[in-house]
């Protein structure tokens, strides 16, 4: 006996629009590529928000140009699919971000449209598939062609004008100053260290001496970082402590390369530009004693050889007073061992009660702890990732890409202050007036925008440094032997607690504690 099913039909399964997005930024540095996770992040909401799409990918490439598409294997790879039929719709943020060659963007529109694959440019509104001809997409991809030169000469006339008037506003001044409504204001603090660094510069002191005693102090340079023998000479260098300014000491070329000013442009000296920290006798006298200090040891700069000559160098802190902890060697009849010592418990004993410890036995201690993160690893390393996995960066990014929204707008209103007072339609004093305006409006999203980039870059680093010590952790069945190299690279710094206890704190985020045994 025949048998006939009836199978129902799906009258929901409508076919979904397959949408991709491409992005791109043209530097491959840390920001901008926080940059680009902003934009994928934004079109990855946006396509997923409309029931009717369907994600199709997230196309992108960095650190390269825009100006020929055969440097751009994202756009490529984005093309390729779309000639498989695996795209219907693309999504990108301007015809800049997309193509800056008029030539190439026509082609590649004509291509795609072929393939029945429009493409809509948000920032102009534009959307290739309701086009009646190509004659916008022309003047508006021509216009994006020489985008970058027009507004690279209207920014370079209007910072040269400022250079000229003494207009022009530090944003970012150097060690010892402050920007205060675009014035360069002493900070006495710092300005009392820049005094000490010239003063011991002409009684004598070579600069990796001074660095080192400031690290040793825990006296913070301006961006946190280390004190080295090139920053005390960048410091000596600088002609802003004199109160005085040179302007367009680096220049960019018609390619967006920098370089160092050696007079193939003008120069401008600003005397009087802001409060000095030393006198011009003394910066010129300093300078002399650098100049000789070179010219007695060659160039004189080399001071990388100095610095971080043992495994715990400048990673040892003291846990009662917070000072460096120096090598020493020590010596018994019985012979000499090495250990290191507080800093401030050796200049004075009262002033730090911390006595020394071996440095068999720190090493000892980080075997200890290495072996059991090896037998852990399951246990403590492999939740951490999880949960360090787990924090959603997704509303800092979305945070700094409205911030980014924030900055073009600004630029474009630089952009068109500019050329109103090139085209001599502004007096001097009220573009100066809104010129200065916008450049303090555009430095504070700079800041806010630069602190959520270091917030995710410091979630990033973390996640980076444990899944570099899994692989290291997962090809290990026991650590014997210590090796400086394993210890620079996990370890941030260590903490003595106290003689029996030192603390090591992972560049991963864990802290851990283990006994000393001399």
């Amino acid at each position: 006996m025949k048998r006939v099913t009836k199978i129902e039909g799906n009258n929901d399964s409508k076919k979904k629009l397959r949408v991709a997005a491409y992005c791109r930024v043209s530097t491959a540095s840390e920001e901008q590529r926080i940059s680009l996770a902003a934009q994928k992040v934004h079109y990855e909401n946006y396509i997923k928000a409309n029931q009717e799409w369907e994600l199709a990918g997230l196309y992108y490439d960095e650190g390269i140009s825009g100006t020929k598409k055969e440097n751009r294997d994202g756009l490529l790879s984005l093309i390729a699919d779309c000639g498989k039929g695996k795209i219907d719709f693309i999504m990108t943020k301007s015809i800049s971000r997309f193509c800056r060659n008029t030539t190439d963007c026509l082609e590649l529109v004509r291509k795609l449209l072929e393939w029945n694959v429009c493409i809509e440019f948000e920032k102009e509104n534009l959307n290739t598939g309701t086009m009646e001809s190509e004659w916008m997409l022309s003047i508006l991809s021509s216009l994006a062609e020489s985008e970058s030169v027009s507004i690279s000469e209207n920014e370079k006339w209007s910072i040269q004008k400022k250079f000229q008037n003494g207009t022009y506003i530090i944003s970012y001044p150097p060690y010892g100053y402050k920007n205060v409504e675009g014035e360069m204001v002493i900070v006495l603090e710092q300005a009392e260290v820049v005094k000490g660094i010239f003063a011991d510069t002409l009684a004598g002191k070579s600069p990796h001496a001074m660095a080192k005693e400031l690290a040793e102090k825990g006296v913070p340079t301006k961006r946190g970082g280390t004190w080295t023998s090139g920053t005390i000479l960048a410091i000596l260098r600088n002609e802003k402590y004199t109160g005085d300014v040179m302007f367009q000491k680096t220049y960019t070329d018609s390619r967006f390369n920098r370089h160092i000013n050696y007079g193939e442009q003008n120069q401008y000296l600003m005397q009087g530009h802001h409060e000095p920290i030393v006198s011009h006798e003394m910066f010129h006298q300093a300078n002399e004693v650098v100049k000789q200090r070179g010219r007695e040891k060659g160039n004189g700069t080399d001071t990388g050889k100095y610095q971080n000559r043992y495994g715990f160098s400048g990673r040892i802190q003291c846990g009662e007073c917070g000072g460096k902890w120096k090598r020493r060697i020590h010596y018994k009849p019985s012979g000499s061992y090495v250990a290191w010592c507080c800093s401030q418990h050796i200049a004075a004993k009262q002033s730090c009660s911390m006595k020394y410890m071996t440095d068999e036995a720190v090493k000892a201690a980080f075997l200890t702890m290495m072996n059991k993160l090896i037998f852990a690893q399951q246990t403590v390393l492999r939740p951490l990732q999880k949960s360090l996995k787990g924090l959603d960066d997704k509303d800092r990014v979305l945070k700094i890409q409205d911030y980014e929204r924030r900055l073009e707008k600004n630029r474009e209103q630089r952009q068109v202050l500019t050329s109103l007072m090139a085209g001599g339609y502004l007096e001097p004093a009220l573009f100066n007036k809104e010129s200065n305006v916008l450049t303090r409006e555009a430095e504070m999203l700079k800041q806010e925008k630069g602190n959520l980039i270091h917030a995710v870059k410091g979630n990033k680093a973390r996640v980076d440094a444990l899944e570099k010590l899994l692989r290291f952790t997962a090809k290990k069945k026991r650590v014997t032997e210590f090796d400086e190299e394993v210890f620079r690279a996990y370890v941030d710094k260590s903490v003595v607690l106290s003689r029996s206890e030192i603390l090591f704190e992972l560049k991963c985020g864990l802290n851990l504690k283990e006994r000393l045994v001399d």
